[in-house]
């Protein structure tokens, strides 16, 4: 059985083009990242749990897209605040067409995302839709400031760093699957299942990310490997090995964290020190995956068998 199915991703990038098929700049800039290779999980994963239920994809498909729309919007701005030049082996969007541009094309995908919203032609899911959507702007802000605020403070313990991810990059996959629930017409118990098979794989494909920023393909993840450790960032990995490490491994990797000096060697150096680390993090990711496809179980073995392949694809994911 093929990941993900090239019928429903064409209708994807179809519907996404309706909203951006104009050229000049501003367009331009807003499209760099949007067609530059993402994976589209999240319109993807509304798409599946829409089809748990229900068949007609066209329903589905304007609040399906209006997810990857948002996911797209936050790249564009998280790249600015962490100054990264590179996404998906691109140049970023504010080192190809300058600060300002980059701003208004975060927006323009923002509003966009509205846009495509208010073409749900059932006004009463119309209307969750945009409910479910809102409520995941506004934790994917508080989970960027959180984010921001951890890379200052010396302590960070790891219900606050879930707390954080659940916010920052679990919203965006609850929300879609959600959306996807709402426009199939699932039972709140269906819903409620749903919802917590999706902060599962939310919660998983970042401390893979967490992972892969150590130990993954340079190439095939988009950035410098070790880019967290310059930057500082409080991951899962760090945060276990400050609470294990002894003291002396501890200290040195404070003193290589956190700098943008931090040679190649040292960063080698700090990955063989967080190596017990890594081994926690793959174990969490693993767990969170297989909680997540118990969840699934009250649906069709059939139906849920795509769901269930997009779990163990963010659980093994290698970019």
């Amino acid at each position: 059985m093929e990941l993900f199915n090239n019928d429903i991703l064409l209708k994807i990038d179809r519907e996404l083009n309706k909203y951006l098929d104009k050229e000049n700049k501003l367009y331009d800039a807003s499209k760099h990242l949007l067609f530059a290779g993402g994976k589209r999980i999240r319109p993807y994963l509304a798409i599946l749990a829409y089809l748990l239920k229900k068949e007609d994809i066209e329903e589905v498909l304007p609040s399906a897209i209006a997810v990857e729309l948002i996911h797209n919007y936050t790249l564009i701005h998280d790249d600015i605040m962490d100054n990264d030049d590179k996404r998906r082996g691109k140049p970023t969007v504010h080192v190809n067409y300058g600060m300002p541009i980059a701003i208004l094309a975060g927006d323009l995908l923002y509003a966009k995302a509205f846009e495509a919203i208010s073409n749900i032609e059932d006004s009463k899911k119309a209307h969750e839709v945009l409910k479910i959507l809102s409520k995941s702007c506004v934790d994917v802000c508080i989970g960027q400031a959180m984010d921001m605020e951890f890379e200052n403070r010396g302590s960070i313990t790891l219900e606050e760093y879930f707390d954080m991810i659940y916010k920052k990059t679990g919203a965006l996959i609850v929300s879609p699957v959600e959306i996807g629930a709402v426009m199939g017409e699932c039972t709140e118990e269906e819903k409620r299942a749903l919802c917590e098979y999706a902060k599962r794989i939310g919660l998983a494909f970042q401390t893979q990310d967490d992972i892969l920023d150590l130990i993954g393909n340079k190439d095939k993840i988009g950035k410098p490997v070790g880019s967290d450790i310059r930057e500082g960032k409080k991951t899962v990995i760090v945060i276990h090995a400050l609470e294990n490490l002894p003291k002396d491994k501890k200290e040195r990797l404070l003193e290589i964290m956190g700098n943008n000096e931090t040679t190649e060697e040292e960063i080698k150096e700090a990955i063989d020190i967080l190596k017990d680390s890594i081994d926690y993090a793959r174990e969490i990711t693993i767990k969170y995956i297989e909680e997540s496809k118990e969840y699934l179980k009250i649906f069709d073995p059939e139906k849920r068998k795509s769901l269930e392949k997009i779990a163990d694809f963010i659980g093994e994911r290698i970019y």
